[in-house]
């Protein structure tokens, strides 16, 4: 897998955790901790991008 193509599926997944997020937030007596963990995933997620692309 090129760092291209590893970057394009990173990308993909923090965009779904993105929607994920969104929707888990609207959703009335949502659950705090999964959307903070879902948060986590999203940063490590973006700091796996940043760390690749330089």
């Amino acid at each position: 897998m090129t760092i291209s193509s590893h970057l394009s599926e990173l990308k993909r997944k923090h965009d779904a955790l993105s929607q994920e997020v969104e929707a888990a937030q609207r959703q009335p007596g949502a659950d705090t901790l999964s959307i903070v963990e879902l948060k986590k995933q999203k940063l490590r997620l973006k700091e796996e991008m940043t760390r690749l692309a330089h």
